[in-house]
């Protein structure tokens, strides 16, 4: 059975009864230790086909609708490059955007982008369009070190896409991953937004899905 559509509405991960809390600095460490870790199992997992598989299976039963914004993301190293699904969301007729890295703090911005216009350096090794208009995404493609199937996120320790999140309400986020970056469990606090759609190139995984 097909999950409900991603961009039609949204739907909470399954929250599970809480845990105790950590310390802001436990937390901080078990997020360092989990980094690390993270950092060298995705090395070896890079593989050509990977993004095509992941596109098909986002394009499959995840498809947003006409004219929704997508905001995807240019790969930096080793992450998933969901450059694939971002050319074919544009052969659909949607508009893409690419993130601005704003300074520390404050959430991202995103700038319309398409398939061969130019890019620059960004911060941190990010690139990012040279022009073009602020856009508000409808659906964001987001890079991570590791996830769980929570739909937890662990990400670089910077806090752009926790915070972009919180001021999208209604956006859709889906996780794009290679399926070995997947943890038991990710530590995160209550900051930490979790999650509804992990797209990797074994499939859709849907947060707090039993299966």
């Amino acid at each position: 059975m097909v999950a409900p559509h991603p961009f039609c509405q949204q739907e909470s991960c399954v929250i599970e009864a809480p845990a105790a809390a950590l310390s802001d600095t436990a937390l901080r460490d078990a997020k360092a230790a989990a980094r690390k870790l993270a950092r060298a199992k995705r090395a070896g997992l890079a593989s050509a086909e990977a993004p095509a598989r992941l596109a098909e299976a986002v394009l499959a039963h995840y498809a947003p609708p006409p004219g929704a914004i997508i905001a995807g993301y240019w790969p930096m190293g080793e992450e998933m490059d969901p450059r694939p699904l971002m050319l074919a969301l544009a052969s659909r007729g949607h508009f893409l955007a690419l993130p601005v890295t704003p300074p520390r703090g404050q959430p991202l911005a995103f700038r319309a982008w398409a398939p061969g216009a130019a890019l620059r350096p960004g911060p941190m090794g990010t690139s990012e369009p040279v022009a073009g208009a602020e856009l508000r995404p409808d659906g964001l493609l987001v890079p991570l070190l590791a996830f769980d199937r929570a739909g937890r996120r662990l990400g670089y320790g910077g806090g752009y896409y926790d915070r972009t999140l919180a001021t999208l309400p209604g956006a859709k986020a889906i996780g794009i991953a290679y399926a070995g970056q997947e943890m038991p469990e990710v530590p995160a606090g209550p900051q930490d937004f979790r999650l509804p759609l992990i797209a990797t190139e074994a499939g859709i995984i849907v947060c707090g899905d039993p299966a």
